[in-house]
């Protein structure tokens, strides 16, 4: 599986990871979508189900450049370096540009789901009523998801392992945004905020040498939490790459036809007019988070005005968006003619 790659393709990797953490980080948006129309997708599950009782036995042996070649450590190494990367830089501009420019931002994203479905669907058997049926089971269940009305914040450990299970989803199932999930669960700031807060907080004080954070029960609460989210996370992308990689094999038609629906249904998440809804106490005030921001509920959609020259432009960002995944669609298709 591990395969001969050039400077420019692990650029490229590093960069598709990039794009994968920036997806996952946005509400709404899939990593995994990335993976299906760059063209990496199938490798990316059956890599990760490399990680496994042999790979184990292989590590704890000593026998690290046969585990590493084993798991394709070249492409996960530098996937995974590309979304490390990303969560403490381009997630980070991703946050100011939906502060400023929030009706671009999720304009942008919702063009990019346009393109994936077209690219996904157009070489799919659109004409299988099993198929179609499939499609609009997934179409169902995204949309059922994106109505859910979310629940309130859970700090118990073992609960947060199981957010970190389902939250990873994001990049195992296009179309399944994990980041939304989370917000569901109603724990996203929690885990997506707060406690990545208290991580660069931490790591800011052990360069410093200023060791003090331990004597902060609130830091070691929302690290305690983090490590339990990590693991979570751990878990659910290995379990869940054994079960999509099964699926793949055995039932692929039926896999994407799923996707593609859960692609679609997402549409609802991402769309680019709504209004902020924040969630307030029982006497009628705004909640905040640990950083005094307000807790965001859910949101308000409505029809945008033909009258407002902010629509034209949002209009004009769905474009780029298509384009966007026009140019990873085709570079996946080349690097797939690559290494045929």
């Amino acid at each position: 599986m591990q395969q001969t790659r050039t400077f420019t393709d692990k650029l490229f990797l590093v960069l598709k990871g990039l794009a994968m953490g920036a997806a996952n980080k946005v509400p709404g948006v899939s990593g995994g979508v990335v993976a299906f129309v760059a063209g990496f997708y199938e490798e990316f599950i059956h890599s990760l189900q490399r990680v496994n009782y042999r790979s184990f036995l292989l590590l704890i042996t000593g026998r690290f450049r046969s585990f590493y070649h084993y798991i394709n450590g070249k492409f996960l190494g530098l996937l995974i370096l590309g979304m490390v990367i990303s969560y403490f830089s381009i997630s980070k501009i991703l946050d100011y540009l939906i502060v400023h420019y929030e009706l671009y931002v999720w304009s942008t994203f919702f063009g990019m789901i346009i393109g994936s479905i077209y690219f996904i669907a157009k070489d799919f058997n659109l004409k299988s009523t099993k198929n179609l049926l499939f499609i609009l089971l997934g179409m169902i269940a995204g949309v059922g998801i994106s109505l859910l009305e979310p629940a309130t914040e859970n700090d118990n450990l073992w609960f947060v392992f199981i957010c970190g299970i389902i939250g990873v989803s994001g990049m195992t199932l296009p179309g399944l945004s994990g980041s939304f999930i989370l917000i569901l669960i109603g724990n996203y700031v929690l885990l997506l905020v707060d406690s990545v807060n208290a991580l660069f907080d931490t790591i800011t004080d052990l360069m410093k040498l200023d060791f003090s954070f331990a004597n902060d029960p609130e830091r070691v609460r929302l690290l305690q939490v983090l490590t339990s989210f990590t693991a979570g996370s751990v878990v659910g992308l290995v379990t869940l790459s054994h079960i999509l990689g099964f699926v793949l094999n055995h039932y692929k038609n039926i896999t994407y036809a799923i996707i593609i629906g859960f692609i679609t249904g997402s549409l609802g998440v991402v769309w680019p007019w709504k209004e902020k809804i924040f969630k307030t106490g029982y006497s009628g005030e705004f909640l905040k988070d640990a950083n005094g921001n307000l807790v965001l509920d859910n949101y308000d959609r409505y029809l945008p005005s033909l009258s407002d020259s902010s629509t034209y432009v949002a209009f004009i960002f769905i474009i780029l968006g298509i384009l966007f995944v026009v140019g990873l669609e085709r570079y996946g298709k080349t690097s797939k003619e690559k290494q045929a």
